[in-house]
């Protein structure tokens, strides 16, 4: 149920998707978790990311103003994340979780998805890294390229601040990386980085093996490029929304 992270060369060859799924909190388990918001007002501190955030402030005693600034500016993120959640393809909903495989219409999803995110490596995008997890069944690893296991909440709000957030300060070209996981853990990351209200995310609904992309700048800013994007997939091979 562990977390990894991957580096993988993204080249011409289609890239297959194959993920299960884990039975999610209910809505308001996950509610519970969200911070207050201010409607009208962006906390620019959504991250804590920050540079105040991030320095010990004991390291300002007696500093110039230039020395803070300095200091403060070694915090600043330089560059943007791209941040691609790969909804999984439609699965078998069993009772048994070692039985919650992929149907055939959802490998036919994950491939196609794996296809069009070839295309983008085509265009010049370079896949930085993918996450999936260490429960990967060994029945599907020859195919298996992500996973990702949330079991409850407050996991997925750990998740949320691991992999939601602007850049280190020590990045520094923009980075392009891919999560494959629940389609409750795209909603709840997508509401929870643009600071909507936290029942949003229960009105939303998005295509198996569909491409959710954000953008966090520099600054903490967000952008919802697109949510749900299966338009790549024939109408016939659509489903989950």
């Amino acid at each position: 149920m562990f977390l990894r992270r991957a580096v993988i060369a993204a080249g011409g060859s289609a890239v297959a998707l194959f993920a299960a799924v884990s039975v999610g909190k209910s809505g308001d388990d996950l509610v519970s978790l969200w911070p207050h918001v201010h409607p009208g007002r962006w906390d620019r501190n959504w991250d804590y990311r920050e540079p105040m955030s991030l320095i010990n402030l004991n390291d300002l005693n007696g500093c110039t103003e230039k020395e803070r600034e300095d200091k403060l500016k070694k915090c600043d993120a330089k560059v943007s994340r791209h941040i691609y959640l790969i909804r999984h393809g439609q699965y078998n909903d069993a009772d048994c979780e070692s039985e919650r495989t992929l149907t055939g219409k959802g490998r036919e999803q994950a491939d196609l998805t794996g296809q069009r995110l070839a295309a983008l490596a085509n265009e010049g995008i370079n896949f930085n890294g993918i996450v999936y997890s260490s429960l990967t069944r060994s029945t599907e690893t020859a195919d298996i390229v992500a996973y990702q296991y949330f079991k409850d909440g407050p996991r997925i709000e750990a998740a949320f601040r691991k992999y939601i957030h602007r850049a280190d300060p020590e990045q520094t070209k923009d980075s392009y990386e891919i999560i494959v996981c629940h389609d409750n853990v795209i909603r709840y990351f997508v509401c929870r980085a643009l600071q909507f209200q936290p029942d949003g995310w229960l009105r939303m609904s998005l295509y198996h093996g569909s491409i959710t992309k954000m953008v966090v700048y520099s600054n903490g800013d967000v952008s919802l490029v697109t949510l749900g994007d299966a338009g790549y997939m024939p109408p016939g091979k659509l489903s989950g929304a």
